[in-house]
């Protein structure tokens, strides 16, 4: 058996594959929980068709996909220059860090909350930008490697956050649990409908990747950031600054997953607590290559993963399975992705087609 590098390889599976890779997951999950003794239609209906069959699941699905959203877009720019952030989860916990300091200390402003929350919101952008240039500072002084710098300050946030919610922010009302006072009303992000949370966040989120599109095709720093990407060495032929792309793309990635960081605390939780992120900045990964690094696919990519994390959740309530669940789909999606990513570039030959060929 040898692989060999196709010489065309069809394009038009660079779209379809995702569909593929979905269609895949389906049968997978089915066939999983047929041996685990579950009816599979009935868990497949309760997984992804259950939480969306009303109004109130549609706004909590785009509720969900907001905070995947913004992640991903600011990584999408990152893998356009190949610069390989890792670590859009520690900077959304460093915004959900930030965002909620500023919030806590003007929780009993009694005026001004409108500008105290605008307040919080730019210190959970400003908290992940910094946190991002730490990827930055150690990739273009150090020459470190993003991808290792990046996973290993996830980590780091965590414990910050960790430390944080038994320490300096914790309730000192809170019968002794790790989070910190509830936030007032009036501090939480307006919402687009009083009957249901989904706030004003997801407005950003949506002009985020307009805004994407719009900087990717139509200006001259996405073409910079577009030949970069492609070849190092023609970028600096043509004069582009990859360290200046660098620190952008890193900032604005920073900055978008510090923001959904923020959201959340003002936003559905109104606290900080330990458990803020569900893996947002993990998850908004495999949705920039679910959606194949395109604005619309990441859209789309989006609201399926967001659905993964309520159907989850719903099977949790109505089956008793484990929150592992939605991980497991999650991760069987990016597998089966990968394969079929792997299989569209590359061929393999066995020895028997070989010789028949022969």
């Amino acid at each position: 058996m040898r692989i060999e590098r196709r010489a065309a390889p069809a394009t038009h599976m660079q779209y379809l594959s995702p569909l593929v890779a979905l269609l895949a997951t389906l049968v997978t999950g089915a066939l999983i929980f047929a041996l685990l003794g579950q009816q599979p239609g009935a868990v497949m209906y309760a997984f992804f068709i259950a939480p969306v069959r009303d109004l109130y699941g549609i706004s909590e699905l785009l509720l969900k996909a907001t905070p995947l959203l913004l992640c991903a877009v600011g990584l999408s720019l990152c893998f356009r220059a190949r610069v390989w952030n890792i670590g859009a989860e520690g900077q959304f916990i460093l915004g959900t860090l930030g965002g909620g300091v500023i919030a806590l200390a003007c929780n009993d402003a009694g005026a001004g909350f409108a500008w105290a929350t605008l307040a919080a919101v730019l210190a959970g952008m400003a908290a992940g930008t910094c946190w991002a240039g730490i990827v930055a500072l150690l990739r273009d002084r150090f020459g470190c490697s993003e991808i290792l710098t990046s996973i290993m300050l996830n980590y780091i946030a965590l414990q910050l956050l960790l430390w944080s919610v038994q320490g300096p922010l914790k309730d000192p009302n809170g019968f002794n649990f790790p989070e910190s006072a509830l936030l007032v009303e009036e501090l939480l992000l307006p919402t687009l409908h009083p009957d249901y949370r989904v706030h004003v966040g997801l407005l950003l989120a949506l002009a985020a990747a307009v805004g994407l599109w719009l900087l990717v095709q139509r200006s001259l720093l996405g073409f910079q950031i577009r030949v970069l990407g492609e070849s190092a060495r023609a970028a600096d032929y043509a004069g582009f600054s990859a360290r200046l792309t660098l620190w952008f793309v890193l900032a604005a990635c920073g900055a978008l997953a510090g923001i959904a960081g923020a959201f959340e605390v003002l936003g559905p939780v109104g606290q900080v607590t330990p458990h803020l992120s569900a893996g947002y900045g993990f998850s908004a990964i495999i949705v920039v290559f679910l959606g194949r690094n395109n604005p619309l696919g990441i859209v789309l990519a989006g609201l399926l993963f967001a659905l993964t994390f309520i159907g989850g959740e719903n099977l949790q309530i109505e089956f008793g399975l484990p929150r592992s669940i939605t991980q497991m789909f999650q991760g069987m999606l990016l597998f089966y992705l990968l394969a079929a990513d792997f299989l569209i570039n590359y061929q393999i030959r066995w020895p028997f087609s070989t010789a028949a060929e022969a």
